[in-house]
């Protein structure tokens, strides 16, 4: 079973979910009463998306993120499509951005305007026109710029280049046609050079993306799947769907062998579907279920049993759909580590839920909040139609920090070379460009800064004896005086914790600077 053994350590053993308070809801939203099963809500830091019940084509709503409360019935739509919206997707490198598809076989790409909506959208950015019928699923890539992949129920995957200025584009630069039925759920690894795909013919399919070959195939005949959900730093998929007994079952597979599962579970003999959601920084898996108010939640681990089973979010209110905001959109001061955006049709309101750490200290936490993926693009569309992979480009979400691009995808940290070395790696020449030496300067600069630190550091734990200044106070003679020093030790404690808890986030960052460097110049 998946919550054994029972006394794992975690430190995400005791994350509980926190539902918001009525006027932190959005209320008086028609949410569509489509029977399609996708998530019909998409979210990023500025903007909540949820398609709409309207008659005479499809439309859906763009709220900003802050202005909760009851929704102006007459609030302007986004209404372009001649059919019902099956799906919408923000794009990860521009929140102003926003893809849909519809079962008019069309995709359409939109811009939304910083300022709030004043009157109907119906034209617009761009129009892809390839599907022959209804698109039911879009994705976007996570690593390249502009590149989307749209599924229909013709059974082909198309790729769409979105990097010309054409307004209508017809030519998709790749089709996969490796599906005899329709594709239920598209799953990327971490750079995006693998796509996994879950089949109503109830297979999973592991697929190089742009050749188009079928690198695995999995058809487990006693799990039928619906979801797939690539795990991309643990070598993983995860599949949610039903059992030869119309169970729910949930099934954990190995990138390298989709023969048999690694591990399967039978949850409960409800018929709505499962949606899987993975946060890679925590390596926490979430598990939605359709039609009903529950969201179970797991730990991932390398070994045995891989999955362990945390707690269970329970409410009375079924949930439709559901939209999760980014990492870089939680509030880090209350140890949020996740959130969903709960639609409830029946009430036409759209619930935010928490899934927060309980921690008393107010101060930044390292351990659960890693680097995480950030809004710039490791790769333009054409460098990753030519071949090149590389992984997202990280960005710390301590307040006031800036980003940090990386392109190791969750590696071992390798070995520094000394910036003395840095002109003979990969055969660089004498000269170094002029961007490199600012490169090199920063770095520079930025190690400077942190020997001050680390000087004063120094000098102040010389000044310190047992948590307290000896010279500025003498050593406790009283119970009282005693109790009073040790509270004030603790303290000194916490703050020199933090203290060295941002020299650490300083040497990661010079690690991955130098590391993008020395990348970066090999390239030349």
């Amino acid at each position: 079973m998946s919550w054994h053994p029972q006394y794992r350590s975690s430190k995400f053993r005791h994350v509980y979910g926190k539902a918001a308070s009525k006027e932190k809801c959005y209320d008086c939203v028609p949410i569509t009463h489509n029977v399609h099963d996708n998530h019909f809500c998409a979210v990023n830091p500025h903007f909540i998306a949820v398609v709409t019940e309207c008659a005479g084509g499809g439309a859906f709503l763009v709220i900003p993120i802050h202005q909760t409360g009851k929704l102006d019935p007459h609030y302007p739509k986004i209404c372009g499509h001649k059919g019902n919206v099956l799906d919408i997707k923000w794009n990860p490198f521009n929140d102003f951005v926003i893809a849909s598809c519809s079962e008019d076989a069309t995709v359409k790409i939109w811009d939304i305007p910083k300022h709030l909506l004043t009157r109907n959208i119906t034209s617009p950015k761009k129009e892809l026109l390839g599907h022959v019928r209804r698109v039911c699923l879009i994705e976007w890539h996570p690593t390249a710029n502009n590149i989307l992949f749209s599924s229909g129920y013709d059974y082909k995957i198309m790729i769409w280049n979105l990097d010309t200025k054409e307004d209508v584009i017809s030519n998709p630069v790749k089709i996969l046609e490796a599906h005899k039925d329709v594709v239920l759920s598209m799953s990327f690894n971490t750079d995006g050079s693998l796509l996994a795909t879950a089949c109503r013919d109830r297979k999973i399919r592991l697929i190089d993306p742009r050749p188009g070959t079928v690198l695995q195939e999995a058809s487990y005949k006693s799990h039928r799947v619906n979801k797939v959900l690539f795990l991309g730093n643990v070598k993983k998929l995860f599949s949610t769907g039903t059992s030869r007994w119309n169970n729910r079952q949930i099934a954990l597979w190995d990138q390298n062998d989709l023969s048999v599962p690694l591990l399967e579970e039978d949850l409960d003999g409800s018929s709505g579907l499962l949606f899987p959601f993975y946060d890679s920084d925590t390596h926490m898996l979430y598990v939605v279920g359709k039609g009903d108010g529950n969201i179970r939640y797991y730990e991932i681990s390398s070994e045995k049993p891989y999955l362990n089973y945390l707690m269970e979010y329970r409410s009375h209110l079924p949930q439709k759909g559901v939209g999760i905001m980014p990492k870089r959109g939680l509030e880090v001061s209350a140890c949020e580590i996740f959130r969903f955006y709960k639609l409830i049709p029946t009430k036409s309101l759209i619930e935010p839920i928490s899934m927060i750490v309980p921690r008393r200290s107010e101060s930044f936490q390292e351990d659960i909040y890693p680097l995480t993926t950030g809004t710039q693009p490791a790769l333009t569309a054409q460098e990753w139609l030519n071949g090149v992979n590389k992984g997202p480009l990280l960005v710390s979400l301590r307040p006031g920090s800036g980003a940090v691009s990386s392109i190791t995808q969750f590696l071992e940290p390798e070995p520094l070379m000394k910036t003395t070395d840095l002109s003979q790696h990969q055969g660089w020449g004498e000269r170094m460009p002029l961007e490199d030496m600012q490169k090199t300067s920063e770095i520079k600069d930025s190690r400077k800064q942190l020997k001050v630190e680390e000087k004063l550091l120094k000098k102040e734990q010389m000044r310190l004896s047992n948590g307290f200044d000896i010279f500025e106070c003498p050593p406790p003679k009283t119970e009282n005086e005693l109790l009073q020093m040790f509270y004030r030790q603790q303290e000194e404690i916490r703050r020199l914790r933090e203290l060295v808890n941002q020299r650490d986030v300083q040497i990661k960052q010079l690690e991955l600077e130098l590391r993008n460097l020395c990348v970066d110049t090999g390239s030349y």
